[in-house]
């Protein structure tokens, strides 16, 4: 495949990096530094820009496979971020009628896990206050890509862990793993690239956790 990543020197972008040039495929990697990617290989192309404007990232997208989005918010100061660039990852895609996009959200952004206990619901709802400002961007994020032409998944992850990926992670699709708390980057890159060829995760939040 060919495919765009956005957001690509973050924790889970640079994974999906990583993994899909280890795969076989095309990669487009859409930075602001290119000195901030770390991941190097005969199949990968290194666009910069700011996502200002998406005529600018047209070329970026155009003829794509797919789309595959890490952007966010990385401190509450930056709130706001996942919906002002993904604007600008959707204005590109539509333009050029690209349509898979895979996006990275949170899992207080959905909804409850099956089965939640107090302890779960209760670290739920004191992540949510403390990091308000942050989902409230993702909300909007998500309402942004659910309105759009692209046959979107949101991908949502809880608390994120650096370890070495492992594809031993469950998914679910609509909801959320009961008592999934953690989940590492890597494998939250892995799932990303598994779900780009699943036609059940079109226009569907799927929940992620170990």
């Amino acid at each position: 495949m060919k495919i765009t990543v956005f957001g690509a020197t973050g924790g889970i972008g640079q994974e999906v990096v990583r993994q899909a040039l280890d795969a076989g495929h095309r990669v487009t990697a859409v930075v602001r530094d290119p000195a901030r990617l770390s991941v190097t290989g005969e199949r990968l192309e290194v666009f910069r820009a700011d996502l200002s404007d998406p005529a600018a990232v047209r070329p970026a997208v155009a003829g794509r496979d797919a789309v595959l989005s890490g952007l966010g918010a990385r401190r509450r100061a930056d709130a706001g971020v996942a919906t002002r660039l993904t604007r600008t990852v959707l204005g590109a895609m539509e333009a050029e009628g690209v349509r898979r996009l895979l996006v990275v959200s949170a899992a207080p952004v959905g909804p409850e896990p099956r089965g939640a206990g107090l302890l779960d619901r209760g670290v739920r709802g004191v992540v949510s206050a403390v990091l308000k400002d942050i989902y409230d961007d993702l909300r909007a994020m998500e309402a942004d890509v659910a309105r759009s032409a692209t046959d979107w998944t949101v991908v949502r992850p809880p608390r994120l862990q650096d370890r070495p990926v492992s594809g031993r992670y469950r998914t679910e699709t609509g909801g959320f793993p009961s008592k999934g708390r953690f989940v590492g980057r890597a494998d939250v890159a892995h799932a990303m690239l598994a779900m780009t060829e699943d036609a059940g995760t079109v226009k569907q939040g799927v929940g992620i956790a170990y």
